[in-house]
């Protein structure tokens, strides 16, 4: 079996066993830009790898994205018998640490979320208006939705009379249903009407959130409309978090402040994590504990649990 064979292979086994796997799959072709996919696996050379895995910049994770793409791909192929043997260096440099993410506090948010900030922001914006705009980030933090969850959105997986979403086909193939707070259930019974006047909907399969023009919202543009929006609002990065704040921090707000809100109400928050994760639509809890940053306000509130615990679980 050829090279170009086996990743095709590898990337199909992937895919069958619910990983959308396109970071991976482009990685693995564009490998083939350093190796003979015609030839066959074990013709690869550590060489060729490292060729690969430098890339032209300094080191960064995607040299670890890389790697464990290609980690994959061979254990796939030395159990089914395409290689016998795998190019792959003994040691790979440790990959810098992550930037933590940026927690909104809830005044900062409060400021961003504020309709008069929001439009004065969006004045004489070309696309992407600003009731929609506003639209898209109370759903990015009031139902923690990714961003492609929440542009990908229909009219017809809004349901009003149960407030839910039904968010379909995401990260993992899956779909699964949201439940929306009453807030969020208002704004989105408020827009839905006008977004069905608009003229550019056509019926329930179009998009929730739309430009102007009909066109699904694009990530850069809603990146520059939140900067401009950062800027009015006063809200700027600190030295322990990103220095400029993203779209997707607002999902890990909503995880962090969802979490600290159950320690203040004495929950049981092991027992609810399993509830966190499957709301923000992952797979097992380790993907959600990259969501839960330690903030001083989350510290706190762990701190208070666990000093009632050491004292046998007396009131404060």
């Amino acid at each position: 079996m050829t090279l170009r064979e086996a990743i095709e292979q590898y990337i199909l086994w992937r895919r069958a066993h619910g990983a959308k796997f396109t970071t991976g799959a482009n990685l693995l072709h564009h490998f083939l830009r350093y190796a003979d996919g015609d030839a066959t696996c074990d013709a690869v050379t550590t060489s060729q790898v490292l060729a690969f895995l430098a890339g032209k910049g300094p080191l960064a994770r995607h040299r670890e994205n890389k790697y464990y793409a290609l980690v994959g791909l061979w254990r796939h192929a030395i159990r089914r018998g395409h290689a016998t043997r795998s190019p792959l260096p003994n040691s790979e440099p440790k990959s810098p640490p992550r930037t933590p993410p940026y927690i909104y506090s809830h005044d900062e948010l409060r400021r961003l979320l504020a309709p008069a900030t929001v439009e004065s922001s969006r004045r004489g914006a070309v696309q992407l208006d600003a009731v929609t705009f506003r639209t898209l980030l109370l759903l990015l933090y009031g139902a923690g939705l990714r961003f492609s969850e929440a542009t990908r959105l229909t009219l017809a997986d809004v349901d009003l009379t149960e407030d839910v979403l039904t968010i379909r086909a995401t990260k993992f193939y899956k779909s699964r249903l949201v439940p929306i707070g009453p807030q969020l259930a208002r704004v989105l019974a408020n827009n839905m009407p006008m977004r069905r006047r608009g003229g550019l909907a056509q019926g329930e399969t179009s998009f929730l959130l739309a430009n102007r023009d009909g066109t699904r919202l694009a990530s850069s543009t809603v990146q520059a409309a939140l900067d401009a929006l950062r800027h009015a609002a006063g809200v700027h990065g600190t030295a322990g978090g990103r220095r400029i704040p993203r779209l997707h921090d607002l999902r890990h707000s909503f995880a962090v402040h969802s979490l600290t809100a159950w320690y203040r109400q004495g929950a049981d928050v092991q027992r609810l994590l399993p509830v966190l994760s499957t709301y923000l639509g992952h797979s097992d809890l380790e993907g959600t504990k990259v969501y839960l940053s330690m903030t001083p306000e989350l510290l706190q509130q762990a701190s208070l649990r666990f000093a009632q615990y050491a004292r046998g679980g007396e009131d404060e």
